[in-house]
Order: structure tokens, then C-alpha cells, then sequence
């Protein structure tokens, strides 16, 4: 009788683990998952418009381009063309252009001054542009009137 209560003990507490287990997996079956808070969608804002480049800008890419390809045109004749060009963009062909050599204090020491035409002659010979543009100075007709250069 003792083996018998114990056997009928043991199936109940099987019995009863069994249907809490199977309870527990009801509920989450039952219950319905909490529904997430909404995640704001941030307004999609066109990005900004790049800013407006100033009409020294714009001319200073372009003359750094014409000097470029001064200082590696493969023959006499394509030098010429492209220094053409490039004077198309100043006021005429006595434009100053001043080579900075040194600045401390913001008081610069320049090169002996020269023209745009002798400098860009200087890159034709030289084939090497070892300056860039660190100030343009344009007239009111938008060519260039002065030129200022650095070492790169």
C-alpha cells in the first residue's frame, strides 16, 4: 500500500508539473506581445544646398587647372594654347603676380614681382608649378587684376 501511494504521489507531482509547465506556455501563447512605442520617423529634410562659390573661387580652380597643364604640356605648341587661354582670364598681360616667401606677423616678403605672362612662360620652361593660388584679386568687369602665390 505504501509503494502504491508513493507511485500515485510521484504521477501527481509529474501530473502537476506537466500542466504548470503547459500553463506557462498558455499564457505567453495567450497574452499578446506588448506593442512597441512607436519610433518617431525623423522628418527626411532635404540637405542644404552646397554654398554659393564666389566668383574668386571659381576662378582660382580654374587658373590652377590652366597652370597645371602649362607645366605638363608635352610640347611647345600646347604650352602656347593653354597660356592663351589662361590670359583670357586676366586684364591684360602686365597683371602683377606676387610670390610670397615668407610671412610672420602677417607681414609678407614677396619675390621680385613679375607678370602674369612671364609666369606662366616661367611654368612653360620650368614644367613644374610649385605654387598655388593664396589670393585673387578680381575688377569689375571679373578678370583677374592681381594674383598672389605661395609655396606648396
Amino acid at each position: 500500500m505504501f509503494a502504491f501511494s508513493l507511485r500515485k504521489t510521484l504521477f501527481l507531482a509529474l501530473f502537476a508539473m506537466l500542466a504548470m509547465g503547459a500553463c506557462k506556455s498558455k499564457k505567453k501563447a495567450v497574452q499578446p506581445e506588448p506593442t512597441p512605442a512607436p519610433v518617431e520617423q525623423p522628418v527626411q529634410q532635404a540637405p542644404p544646398p552646397p554654398p554659393a562659390r564666389s566668383a574668386e573661387e571659381v576662378a582660382a580652380e580654374k587658373l590652377e587647372n590652366y597652370f597645371n597643364a602649362v607645366a605638363a604640356a608635352g610640347n611647345a605648341n600646347v604650352a602656347n594654347q593653354s597660356i592663351q587661354e589662361t590670359l583670357s582670364m586676366f586684364s591684360n598681360q602686365e597683371t602683377p603676380v606676387l610670390i610670397v616667401i615668407h610671412e610672420e606677423n602677417g607681414i609678407k616678403d614677396y619675390d621680385e614681382p613679375t607678370t602674369i605672362k612671364k609666369y606662366l612662360d616661367y611654368l612653360k620652361d620650368t614644367k613644374k608649378n610649385l605654387n598655388y593660388i593664396s589670393d585673387i584679386r578680381m575688377d569689375a568687369s571679373g578678370k583677374v587684376s592681381e594674383l598672389e602665390l605661395r609655396r606648396k
